[in-house]
């Protein structure tokens, strides 16, 4: 029943639809794609996003709110300067952007040492009025070309995997939150200001990973609802926890198709019923497997009746003895 709800509604579903959470066009999959990627029990999904709310000042206050997303976004050296490269004297030249430095919260003194952590360039970093000079020691373009490809990457400050981190506005409360692209569910927890209990992601395998499999379950849960719900679906809850339960009942996230739970049945013809048909029995044949015939489609493929209701009774009738007949 709970297959049934779920896969005749998902049919009525678009595909590839995509929905901007918040603002700015953070486009996060919706739809089938999303109901598939939940129950795939994805690694990562297609377009993994956290919902990150305030607490105290951050939900107040704007200017607060931005300077906790900036701490959570990832800043490499590129999104805050330009980097120039003179073949001449064999060295680079970092010119900062005094406006995203400040919409960033950075400042020089962070720049060059963060840069004199980098084993490539370690040294070598030195300021110059509004400019940071990294000089090669040795003349040669490729340790030029090596110095350069490190630079440009360096990640000055941010939480890693998540490359955008926008400011939303509850309109009900007037409280702040943030929208991410990009997830990192452990690090997030630990910023200040962030309001760790009713932070979510989209990764259901992360949350699995951070806070147990009780919490993916509750994960799975909730993005199925949510995702049915967006697309106008009533599905009731119960199916969904069902499927939840399944996947998670053995302490890890398993994915419900040949590589989960269907390919982890005990029964060799209802394995063979749902995919790879002749890999199964060939497989069971080799290493002498016995199907015991307790389930449903095993009993409905053999042509027996189905081990369920009156199919679950055995009736034994003893005809009561005649007079006269042995004993």
């Amino acid at each position: 029943m709970a297959a049934h709800s779920l896969g005749e509604p998902a049919t009525q579903m678009n595909l590839r639809t995509f929905h901007f959470a918040g603002v700015a066009n953070i486009n996060v999959t919706e739809g089938l794609p999303r109901i598939i990627e939940i129950v795939d029990a994805r690694r990562e999904p297609s377009t993994p996003s956290m919902n990150i709310p305030l607490v105290g000042l951050a939900a107040e206050d704007e200017k607060f709110a931005r300077y906790v997303a900036s701490n959570i976004e990832i800043t490499s050296l590129l999104d805050v300067a330009s980097i120039e490269t003179d073949i001449t004297n064999q060295r680079l030249i970092i010119t900062p952007d005094p406006k995203k430095m400040e919409s960033r919260g950075l400042q020089m003194d962070d720049i060059v040492e963060r840069l004199n952590k980098i084993k490539a360039v370690r040294g070598m970093v030195t300021k110059a009025d509004y400019d940071i000079i990294v000089a090669a020691e040795e003349s040669s373009f490729k340790k030029l070309q090596q110095m350069y490809d490190a630079v440009k990457s360096a990640k000055l400050k941010g939480i890693d995997g998540i490359k955008r981190a926008i400011l939303e506005k509850d309109k009900v409360t007037g409280r702040w939150s943030i929208v991410t692209e990009g997830s990192n569910l452990k690090e997030v927890l630990q910023v200040e200001n962030v309001d760790a209990v009713n932070v979510m992601t989209n990764s259901v395998l992360e949350v699995a990973d951070v806070l147990g499999i009780e919490a993916a379950r509750n994960s799975i849960v909730h993005e199925a609802m949510n995702t049915m719900r967006r697309a106008g679906l009533d599905v009731d809850v119960r199916h969904v926890m069902l499927v939840a339960d399944l996947m998670t009942n053995d302490g890890t996230v398993r994915a419900i198709g040949r590589h989960g739970v269907s390919g982890k049945k005990s029964s060799v013809l209802a394995r063979a019923a749902f995919e790879i048909t002749a890999a199964h029995l060939l497989h069971a044949a080799m290493v002498g497997e016995v199907d015991h015939l307790e389930g449903v489609t095993e009993n409905i493929i053999v042509g027996q009746p189905v081990t369920l209701g009156t199919g679950s009774v055995n009736l034994i009738y003893t005809p009561k003895k005649r007079k006269g007949e042995d004993e």
